[in-house]
């Protein structure tokens, strides 16, 4: 059943640190993502304008999360090494590191990947885990990058809680999430993120009056909320989640975070975790006007609009449309003001990571 959740503590943020576009610029391959505008979901929909930031290709894997993971890893083994030499290319910096580490890192998929594609690129061993259920076609992937993928007995909780047993001198686990005494990195991520919404503000012809973005443990959450709540007069703020992880939502309901019990196990797989990140909470928690939960029927429902508007998203790059059809299929809508002048940005945050589940869905294959 969804629900929601409005904020009464919204407040102006600091802006993102760090310059990690000037970093994301050097790695191979490296090119802004697409910005579609959806006249068809617009109309449908009756608004003025929807524009959405589609995600399905970064760096040929098919998410946004090699932003953060490449610049969490970079800034990780910058910091354990003492410092990089002046480099150019990533061959620098393999160099530089001699095969002298590896990595680690907890994941429901695309987070895994993208850190075992860093490994893969810096010439180091990557182990990543995962919790159960996770789809064969997302196991492969990690795998297909040369990391081994084990997959833990539990929830997403369960496999960061394994991956934190990997750290060491010469290990070094790249987390999305935090933990006590683990929140550098976390924190790198996020800047990492901070690229998508430089190109977005490049991208786009005016503001956004209202910004969707899909929720896990927040760390994209806390990356969009800091690009636009560190200036004054920023559009409206929406986090989405599915029914049964809606972590975040829950913790604004407590006041706190807290932890929702499992099973976590909705369709929109990226956004299947029970417990905040420590280090996103302050801004997730401050930067949102509306925290809410969809149903996986609207996740499928919001694959297949955006397969007619020709974008192959996965079901947690749906998830952000999948918020804005409950909205506008309800009395939201009228309390959000939105109307045929209202201008919103989604973010398609994945492309087909599982194609059988998306020619399931959908009716068609990706391609």
């Amino acid at each position: 059943m969804s629900r929601y959740h409005f904020n009464k503590q919204v407040t102006t943020l600091d802006p993102p640190g760090g310059d990690p576009r000037t970093f994301h610029r050097k790695l191979p391959g490296y090119d802004a993502s697409p910005m579609v505008h959806a006249r068809g979901i617009a109309e449908s929909l009756g608004l003025g304008a929807v524009w959405i930031k589609n995600e399905f290709s970064r760096l040929d894997l098919p998410s946004f999360k090699i932003l953060g993971a490449s610049w969490g890893t970079y800034r990780a083994l910058d910091d354990r090494i003492g410092g990089f030499d002046e480099w150019s290319t990533l061959d620098d910096l393999k160099r530089q590191l001699g095969g002298r580490f590896s990595l680690a890192a907890a994941t429901d998929g695309n987070h895994g990947r993208a850190v075992a594609r860093m490994a893969k690129l810096l010439g180091l061993p990557a182990a990543i885990y995962v919790p159960a259920g996770t789809a064969d076609a997302r196991i492969e992937g990690i795998r297909s990058e040369g990391a081994s993928c084990e997959v833990v007995d539990g929830s997403y909780e369960d496999a960061v809680e394994r991956s934190a047993q990997d750290a060491s001198d010469d290990c070094l686990v790249i987390s999305d999430t935090s933990w006590e005494g683990y929140q550098d990195v976390p924190r790198w991520v996020i800047e990492g993120y901070s690229t998508i919404f430089k190109e977005v503000d490049e991208q786009l012809p005016e503001a956004p009056d209202v910004v969707f973005i899909q929720m896990g443990v927040g760390a994209l959450g806390a990356a969009a909320a800091r690009h636009f709540r560190s200036r004054s007069g920023g559009p409206r703020m929406i986090a989405v989640e599915p029914d049964h992880a809606a972590c975040i939502l829950a913790s604004m309901e407590a006041g706190e975070i807290v932890t929702i019990p499992g099973p976590h196990d909705s369709i929109m797989a990226g956004l299947n975790c029970g417990t905040p990140s420590v280090v996103s909470w302050p801004d997730v928690s401050h930067g949102y006007d509306l925290y809410m939960s969809v149903s996986d029927r609207r996740a499928e429902e919001g694959m297949r609009i955006l397969a007619d508007e020709g974008i192959v998203a996965g079901e947690t790059g749906a998830a952000g449309l999948a918020g804005l059809l409950e909205v506008c299929d309800g009395p939201l809508k009228e309390r959000l003001g939105l109307g045929s002048g209202s201008k919103v940005l989604l973010l398609c945050t994945e492309g087909a990571t599982d194609p059988a589940a998306y020619e399931r869905i959908v009716g068609r294959p990706p391609g």
